[in-house]
C-alpha cells in the first residue's frame, strides 16, 4: 500500500458532566463550540461506547476541525461517570491564556516535573506551555497515547498505517508520529511506553484520521492481510440533515481504537455550526440527569428557557 495522505482529526472523550465540561473547555481552555449534535440511539460505529441510549456529540477546539485538531466530547444520558484507564497519556497545548484562566477561577493546578498538568471534569490531562503560540497554528500540539510494545507499536502505526517519525523525538521511549497532509500544522501523535499492563477500562477513547475515500478500502484490505484487529469494516454513518461519511474503525496492538473517516464526507459534516454554543447550552439546561452545580468558581448555572421554540425538538440532531 502507498503512503496515506491522512490528517489527525480529533480525539473521543467520554464525559460524565456536559456542565462541568462545558466550563473547563470553554472558560479555562479557551476552546470553542464547533456543533453540537444529539441522538436517539446509539452509534453504529460505537462511537458514543457500548451503550444504545440517548447521547449527544460536543466538537471543541482552537479553530475549524478543517485546520485544527479538537476533542470530541460524548455523553451518554444517565451515566454520570466512568473508570479511568491508564490508555490516554495526555494532550499538549500551547497557551499563555490558559493557565491565567485557571488561576482566574481557582481551578486547580499540578505538576509533573516542570510540566503544567490541568485536569478535566473527568481526569483527562492537559499539559499545557505557557507560551504564546503564532497566530494561525492550532494550539493543539500533540495527543499521547501509552503503549506497551513500542516496537510492535512502530510496526503497526509506521509500518502499516503508514504514519511519518519526527526525525526531532530523541526519546527512546515514545516514538512521534504525523501524517503528510498535517503539513507540519497539526497535532503529531505520541506514542508512549509505560512498563504495566494497559487498561483501557469504561473512559477509552478513540482518535480520529481523515483520509481520501479511495483510500480507506486498501487500508481496509492491508490491516486484515497483515492480522490486525478491525472493529467496524468500512461502514457509512448518516447524519440527517448533514453530509454522510465512511468510516473504517481499527485497534492498534494495545486496543486503542482509530477511526479512519472519508475526507469528502467529514468536510462537509464537520463545518462550525454558528448556534453550537447556544445549542449545547439549551440541552445541558434541559438534562435531567445536569448536577445543578453548573461549571466552577466565576460561572452560573445556565437558565433555563421554557419558550416553545427552544423545547422544539430538532429533527437534525434527534434522529440518527
Amino acid at each position: 500500500m502507498s503512503a496515506v495522505p491522512g490528517r489527525a482529526l480529533h480525539y473521543v472523550f467520554k464525559i460524565g458532566d456536559r456542565g462541568h465540561n462545558a466550563f473547563f473547555f470553554r472558560s479555562i481552555l479557551g476552546m470553542q463550540v464547533l456543533r453540537h449534535e444529539e441522538f436517539k440511539e446509539g452509534c453504529n460505529a460505537e462511537c458514543n461506547g457500548p451503550y444504545n441510549n440517548r447521547w449527544s456529540k460536543t466538537m471543541v477546539g482552537y479553530g475549524p476541525e478543517s485546520s485544527h485538531f479538537v476533542i470530541e466530547l460524548t455523553y451518554n444520558y444517565g451515566v454520570k461517570s466512568y473508570e479511568l484507564g491508564n490508555d490516554f497519556g495526555g494532550l499538549t497545548i500551547r497557551s499563555s491564556g490558559v493557565l491565567a484562566r485557571a488561576a482566574e477561577h481557582d481551578y486547580p493546578l499540578n505538576k509533573e516535573g516542570d510540566l503544567n498538568v490541568l485536569s478535566s471534569p473527568d481526569g483527562y490531562k492537559f499539559y499545557i506551555i505557557d507560551e504564546e503560540e503564532a497566530e494561525g497554528n492550532d494550539p493543539v500540539k500533540q495527543v499521547a497515547l501509552n503503549v506497551t510494545n513500542l516496537d510492535a507499536s512502530r510496526k503497526y502505526w509506521q509500518e502499516l498505517l503508514q504514519m511519518e517519525p519526527l526525525e526531532e523525538n530523541g526519546d527512546k521511549n515514545s516514538l512521534v508520529l504525523r501524517y503528510d497532509g498535517q503539513n507540519g500544522k497539526q497535532a503529531a501523535l505520541c506514542l508512549r511506553k509505560i512498563n504495566e499492563p494497559l487498561n483501557r477500562a469504561q473512559a477509552y477513547g478513540r482518535i480520529a484520521f481523515a483520509v481520501p475515500g479511495s483510500v480507506q478500502e486498501p487500508l481496509h484490505k492491508a490491516v486484515k492481510a497483515a492480522g490486525g484487529t478491525i472493529l467496524k469494516p468500512l461502514i457509512t454513518l448518516d447524519t440527517p440533515g448533514k453530509a454522510t461519511v465512511s468510516v473504517l474503525i481499527l485497534a492498534d496492538p494495545d486496543g486503542h481504537e482509530i477511526c479512519f473517516v472519508d475526507e469528502e464526507g467529514f468536510g462537509e459534516l464537520s463545518q462550525v455550526e454558528p448556534d453550537g454554543e447556544k445549542r449545547l447550552d439549551k440541552y445541558i439546561a434541559k438534562d435531567p440527569f445536569q448536577s445543578e452545580a453548573y461549571g466552577n468558581v466565576g460561572d452560573k448555572k445556565k437558565e433555563k428557557d421554557n419558550s416553545a421554540e427552544e423545547d422544539d425538538v430538532e429533527s437534525k440532531a434527534e434522529e440518527h
